[in-house]
């Protein structure tokens, strides 16, 4: 018997790749119908076992931008601000802050127009320590006048407060804000209603009754630089919250000396606000008209009575010539580290735009010190100590303004 011989390699290929399309059945001519599978899945497939979940959870979304028209409203929000300000410096500066004797929400935005309302607001306020004793002979005319100083600034306080609240129910409801900008939102309209309440509070210390005292009837001057500090506080949040808004961060690399700028950037900012709070003590106590000399108080560096008071840190906040004094210092102390600011700066390849918040900063505080020397040389002018208190909110933009372009961008 022969042996039988192999086929070959390639019809052995051929039949199994033959047999093996004969093994599949044929698509059906009727179309399949697909499987049903999870809600919201792209892909059929089975259900998944009862008591998981029906769906993984959504990715993470960026969250919405926030529109611009929000930025430009906390900018005009910060300006009204500032314009509170400046107005409550000219009403203090005036000696108007305690001429309407008692606080309404809506009665008193209607002033008085017939002589005999103004006769009866007259009377009211002959009943109160700082005409006894200071104003004894004011004249009607006058009175009117420190009036409407004081009425200014409390009706520009509710234009304020309005400013505030209807613009934010109105993004409120077109969904316009986050849900960080909300909380943003509600906090600086809760601060604002809390201002006003404040602003009566110190207004109140003004009139009562110190039959122990013979002083010039004044606020609190700690009541003030907690009105004063609020304000600031108020100010800020709004000015940065919009820079942030509105302007584009930078991509800055983050070298050592970057990171040391920046921090440089935030202490100089914290000591300019320290700077501006201690000049509510300075105005609270009339303690710029203690001593009107520069560098120097009176004949010394540091005065005799400097530490009058007894204990020794009623003086921080109760001595006048301890008060200005350590304005004077921290007056110096600002200037210097924004200079020493600036100058570290320069070594640093800087944005053209936070070249810009740094020249602004130096040249703000520059002319703010110049201010307060010429106001404490002239014994506190109204105009002129009206511009320094501006000048301090200048100051404190630019340090915020230099502080969102140095503003870490998160990843």
């Amino acid at each position: 018997l022969e042996p039988r011989a192999s086929p070959p390699r390639s019809a052995l290929t051929a039949d199994s790749t033959e047999s093996t399309h004969t093994s599949i059945r044929k698509p059906s001519s009727m179309p399949r119908k697909e499987p049903r599978g999870r809600p919201g899945s792209a892909h059929g497939g089975p259900r998944p076992p009862r008591g998981l979940p029906s769906s993984f959870p959504p990715a993470s979304r960026p969250a919405p931008a926030v529109p611009p028209a929000v930025g430009r409203w906390l900018l005009a929000c910060s300006g009204a601000v500032a314009g509170a300000v400046v107005l409550g410096g000219v009403t203090r500066l005036t000696e108007s802050g305690l001429s309407m004797v008692d606080w309404h929400l809506v009665k008193e935005m209607k002033p008085p127009r017939t002589q005999q309302e103004w006769e009866a607001e007259f009377q009211k306020y002959q009943q109160f320590p700082e005409f006894k004793i200071l104003n004894h002979d004011m004249t009607l005319t006058e009175f009117k006048f420190i009036w409407y100083m004081e009425y200014s600034h409390r009706m520009w306080g509710r234009v304020v407060g309005l400013a505030y609240i209807i613009p934010a129910a109105y993004f409120w409801r077109k969904g316009w804000l986050s849900h960080p900008m909300k909380g943003r939102v509600l906090a600086l309209c809760g601060l604002v209603c809390f201002q006003g309440l404040l602003g009566w509070y110190m207004v109140k210390s003004g009139l009562e009754e110190k039959p122990d005292s013979y002083d010039i009837p004044r606020v609190s001057q700690y009541r003030l630089a907690a009105h004063l500090g609020s304000a600031l506080v108020l100010y800020s949040a709004s000015l940065w919250t919009g820079l942030s808004l509105l302007l584009p961060p930078h991509q800055l690399h983050e070298t050592r000396q970057l990171l040391r700028l920046r921090h440089f950037a935030h202490g100089t900012t914290a000591l300019i606000f320290l700077t501006a709070l201690s000049g509510a003590f300075v105005a609270g106590l009339d303690a710029g008209l203690v001593y009107n000399s520069f560098p120097k108080m009176g004949e010394r560096w540091i005065p005799d009575d400097l530490l009058a008071f007894s204990p020794t840190l009623r003086n921080i906040f109760e001595n006048p010539t301890t008060v200005q004094f350590d304005h004077r210092i921290l007056g110096v102390a600002s200037v210097t580290a924004v200079t020493a600011l600036y100058l570290f700066s320069r070594k640093i390849s800087l944005p053209h735009r936070t070249r810009m918040a740094v020249t602004s900063l130096l040249a703000a505080a520059w002319v703010q010190v110049c201010l307060g020397i010429s106001t404490l040389l002239l014994y506190v002018p109204t105009p002129l100590a009206a511009t320094h208190q501006s000048g301090s909110l200048a100051l404190l933009s630019a340090a915020l303004w230099l502080m969102s372009e140095l503003r870490r961008v998160p990843k």
